[in-house]
């Protein structure tokens, strides 16, 4: 609205002011105008009847004196002249409702025959007799002379003076009002122009054009509240910038934790969470079958009751959760706002994995504590009997020394591979890459392995697709894999059985060893490059099959090492696939 506008405020104030100015000065001057005419008036007629009178006291010829005055006189008015005998003469006038006076009128007023009695001037304004006509008459004595001159006319001349002075000075009041109208318009432009754009600024202000900028078109106090609201920006700016800097960060470093990150009021209401934070919760709801409301997720009613133990004692609180198969740990601390405790941050950590390495170092020295255990048991009892004599023959001796030799070999083994393991999965592998032919390769190995697969009556089959045949890989190292797979194949197939190897070479190597023998049950697919990991639970264990458990595991590290992948796919009595590929590129 216009009216509410400081533009419409300001331009009304200055108008009414001017206005009201306006009409006081009007007033006074209509006065002071209507009253100057009057006097003018007066004091002309004055002077017209000075004159009569100064020629009615030198004149003596009365037609002379008459003729005289008719030319003296304003047309517009009449001058009685009233004689020493009393005999009174009357002017001729252009105005017909100005009547000649008689002289029983002149004694009548007393008023009027002052000028007789006192020989002083009158100036009156009165009615004619007969006559709705107001007039204005003066009149003066003759000098010497018992007798009087009056000039009277009617006040509608000065009516009219009046009337056209009005007219000049409503004309002027009505063009000041003009001018002043425009000039508050344009004054309250020039000083609400930069307000408005001050307004506009601050809207855009609120929408975060922080870069919005207000001209500054004069040095007073209007260019100073705009160079206060500029400097207003770029602080507001700055401030807002760093503000979202520390929140962008804030939220980064939230976001990117591994660990799951709540805040909480105390109302329980999640107001910063970060995604595995939310993982847990979705997790939580799934588990007890609980819908999840998007516009106002509550914290689960016994992660609830830890908020509010934390609220009361105004202590961390730690919790450990098991939830859909995993161990989640809980440390809820609260949150202060000054002295009070406005809410709670929950860091929830996942350690499913810390668990399970506990769980697997356990195991570790269990599986390690039973497989030392058993040659040094075999080495322990069959030295005995021959320190006891129990073998007396020599060959029986000799068979006892062999058995204790091959334990020996055994457990070397073992520890060999312990080491091996050990230092690949610390990271402190080393591989000595080097330009080898595929074909040669794999050739000398099946070759090797041949032997071993004729004594277990086993068919060994290579099946070669070699299109690139110089690749850098570690020989030894990739040997070790090769080993341990048709090892197994061989030692895990029956009798006329069959291992195939199937190698291809291209952009990457992919070797696939397959047999038909026993397999792998389902639920012991996962774990089977896991160390001292068997199948066959009860640790039995004969001599065709015998092995430490270490070898998969150590293959994995190896196909690691050479940024590869190794997989395996079983059935029971059917046989099982061990497949492993390693990007190689082409030797130089």
């Amino acid at each position: 609205m216009f009216w509410r506008s400081v533009v419409g405020k300001l331009a009304i104030t200055i108008l009414l002011l001017v206005s009201f100015v306006l009409f006081i000065l009007t007033i006074f001057l209509l006065e002071f105008f209507e009253t100057f005419h009057i006097e003018e008036a007066e004091k002309d007629m004055m002077q017209t009847a000075t004159k009569v009178s100064v020629m009615v006291e030198q004149y003596d010829d009365k037609s002379l004196l008459f003729e005289t005055t008719e030319r003296v006189k304003d047309p517009a008015s009449r001058i009685a002249i009233i004689f020493n005998d009393g005999s009174v003469w009357t002017s001729n006038s252009n105005d017909q409702n100005l009547l000649e006076l008689e002289e029983e009128w002149f004694q009548n007023e007393e008023d009027l025959t002052t000028i007789l009695s006192k020989n002083e001037q009158v100036k009156k304004q009165m009615m004619l007799p007969n006559s709705d006509a107001e007039v204005m008459i003066v009149g003066t004595p003759v000098s010497g002379v018992n007798g009087a001159v009056f000039v009277y006319q009617s006040l509608d001349v000065v009516d009219q003076t009046k009337a056209e002075t009005t007219k000049i000075i409503f004309l002027a009041a009505g063009i000041a009002i003009i001018l002043t109208t425009i000039f508050a318009f344009f004054l309250s432009t020039r000083i609400t122009a930069p307000l408005i754009k001050m307004r506009e600024a601050a809207f855009d202000l609120t929408r975060g054009e922080f870069n919005t900028k207000v001209p500054i078109l004069t040095h007073d106090e209007i260019g100073g509240l705009a160079m206060a609201f500029n400097r207003m920006g770029r602080q507001l700016k700055f401030h807002i910038n760093a503000l979202r800097q520390e929140k962008e960060q804030l939220s980064s470093i939230v976001s990117s934790m591994a660990d799951g990150v709540i805040t909480l009021n105390r109302n329980g209401d999640m107001i910063v969470t970060n995604p595995p934070a939310e993982r847990f919760i979705e997790d939580w709801y799934f588990e007890h079958n609980i819908t999840i409301n998007e516009d106002n997720k509550k914290l689960p009613e016994p992660l609830n009751q830890i908020l509010q133990e934390v609220i009361e004692g105004e202590k961390e609180t730690l919790r450990e959760i098991n939830l859909q198969g995993r161990t989640w740990v809980m440390i809820m601390t609260p949150l202060y706002d000054q002295t009070f405790v406005r809410g709670a941050v929950a860091v929830i950590r996942d350690m499913t994995e810390e668990r399970r390495l506990d769980k697997l170092r356990k195991d570790f020295i269990a599986n390690v504590s039973h497989e030392l255990r058993t040659p040094i048991s075999m080495l322990q009892g069959y030295s005995e009997a021959i320190v006891d004599d129990v073998a007396e023959s020599k060959d029986e001796k000799n068979e006892l020394a062999q058995i204790i030799y091959e334990e020996s070999l055994r457990m070397g083994r073992l520890v060999n591979e312990l080491l091996d393991l050990a230092r690949m999965e610390a990271g402190h592998i080393q591989l000595n890459k080097e330009p080898i032919n595929v074909e040669a390769f794999v050739d000398r190995i099946t070759k090797k392995f041949s032997g071993l697969a004729e004594d277990n009556s086993v068919e060994l089959n290579l099946i070669k697709n070699i299109k690139t045949d110089a690749i850098a890989i570690d020989p030894d190292r990739i040997e070790q894999v090769f080993t341990n797979l048709i090892d197994n194949a061989i030692r895990h197939t029956n009798d006329n059985g069959y291992v195939n190897i199937s190698v291809e070479c291209n952009e990457q190597l992919v070797v696939a060893i397959e047999d038909n023998g026993s397999g792998i049950v389902e639920e012991d697919l996962p774990f089977v490059f896991e160390r001292f990991y068997k199948a066959d639970k009860s640790r039995t264990r004969n001599l065709k099959k015998k092995g430490t458990g270490l070898g998969l595991a150590i293959a994995k590290n190896i196909i690691d090492a050479h940024n590869g992948s190794i997989s395996v796919n079983s059935k029971v009595n059917e046989g099982t696939t061990f497949t492993f590929k390693i990007p190689t590129p082409t030797a130089k």
